[in-house]
Formats: structure tokens, C-alpha cells, sequence
């Protein structure tokens, strides 16, 4: 059954998943390789899908498979699919470009973090519906971070007290994410960034343990298990 999104909500999501995913090995688009006999986009757009103040999703599919991934997420919810670029600061710009009048509030979420629930999603766009021009969704570093120099000689330990790890969904007043790619210039590898470079503070919200990164196989293999460990009952 095909998902409704809200025809009053006031969230567009964008959803960069042009990339090849290397990392993970060869195959098709990381976007679509499977988890659960699914491929991450359909997880992602499922799950973005089930916040209820989402109006809109636009997803920058690979340029060569625009017609496959729009035929694949028909079943899923109504989403309008584009044409990606060679790079993601340049898909999100282009599935920017494709957002109807009326959202205000614009997320922009990773396909490989296709198990991130719809809670977070909400989270977010509250917190920029409150008034947060530029908002992300941030955990705690755990592990202890040395910076190491050349040889692989450790120069010291950081202090991870005031370190975050980011994940997506990020989000963002229009006007403030419009201006910042339309002034981006060297390519970030998220979209905080590019706001970072224009002045305007961030403000972070707690993330999820759910909102990982699938990147690597091991992501995919720990994915996996949540899915599994969700059929026994457990929800995600």
C-alpha cells in the first residue's frame, strides 16, 4: 500500500542517492542495494514517509536509472525523482531546485541511513519550525580520538567532551539552504557545512542509534540485524 504524505505538512525532504558506494563494494548504486530483500532507498523513503508533517520527498536518483527508481518507489509514497550529479553537494541542489511552493522547512537525508525513524525526522523539523535556522541530528563520541601525524606517531589526545558525530536527516529554513548552495563553493560532505560557511550557527538535536551510515559491508551486516531483530518484535 502506497504511503500518503501530508497535504498540509510543511517539510520537503530531499534525498541525495546517486552515489556508487564503493565502499561497499561492487555493485549498483549504493542507494539501491538491498537490506531485507529491499534497497536502502525504499527503507529511507518508507521511513520518511511516516513522519506526518512531510509534504514532499525528492529523490536525486542516478541519471541512468531515473525511470527504474521512480517505477520503485510508486508502491512506497509519492515521490518526484530526478536526475542526480556527479557529486552530492550538486544532487542536493538539483532535488532543491525540484520542491513545490509551499515547504519552508527542507531536510536533507542520506538513502544509506535507510533505518532512521520517522521520531528523529519529527525532531528535526521541530526544532527548526521553532525558530533554528539550520538544525542536525548529532550523537556523542564514544571511542577515545588520537590525532596522528606522520608514520603513524601520535601527537596527541583529543578531547572528545565537546565532539559530535552527524548524521541526517539535516535540517534548514529554504532561504537559508537555497542561499548556501547558490554562494557553495569547494565541495562539504554535508549540507551543515555549506550553512557553517555562510554564518549561520547550527543547532543540534540528539540523534539515533538507528540512523547509521550504511557505508561499509559491516554497516550493511549490523543493518541487517536490526532488521531482523524488528521481525522478533522489536520496532525501528
Amino acid at each position: 500500500m502506497t504511503a500518503q504524505l501530508n497535504p498540509r505538512g510543511d517539510v520537503a525532504v530531499l534525498v541525495p542517492a546517486a552515489g556508487a558506494g564503493v565502499r561497499l563494494g561492487p555493485g549498483r548504486p549504493k542507494a539501491l542495494r538491498l537490506l531485507g530483500g529491499e534497497p536502502l532507498l525504499v527503507h529511507a523513503v518508507r521511513r520518511l514517509a511516516a513522519a506526518g508533517s512531510v509534504h514532499t520527498i525528492v529523490v536525486a536518483a542516478p541519471a541512468a536509472d531515473v525511470a527504474g527508481v521512480r517505477e520503485l518507489l510508486a508502491p512506497v509514497a509519492p515521490v518526484t525523482v530526478v536526475a542526480g550529479g556527479a557529486e552530492r553537494q550538486a544532487s542536493v541542489a538539483l532535488a532543491l531546485a525540484a520542491v513545490p511552493p509551499g515547504p519552508e522547512i527542507i531536510l536533507v537525508h542520506d538513502a544509506a541511513r535507510a533505518l532512521t525513524p520517522p521520531e528523529l525526522v519529527e525532531s528535526v523539523a521541530a526544532a527548526v519550525r521553532e525558530g533554528r535556522h539550520a538544525v542536525i541530528p548529532v550523537l556523542p563520541v564514544v571511542d577515545t580520538i588520537k590525532e596522528v601525524g606522520a608514520e603513524e606517531m601520535v601527537l596527541g589526545t583529543v578531547d572528545r567532551s565537546a565532539l559530535r558525530a552527524v548524521q541526517t536527516p539535516q535540517g534548514f529554513r529554504r532561504s537559508v539552504l537555497a542561499a548556501a548552495h547558490a554562494a557553495a563553493g569547494d565541495a562539504l560532505t554535508d549540507d551543515a557545512g555549506l550553512v557553517e560557511k555562510q554564518g549561520v550557527p547550527v543547532f543540534c538535536v540528539p540523534g539515533s542509534e538507528y540512523a547509521l551510515k550504511i557505508t561499509r559491508p559491516f554497516d550493511l551486516a549490523l543493518a541487517e540485524h536490526l532488521l531482523a531483530a524488528a521481525d522478533r518484535g522489536r520496532t525501528l
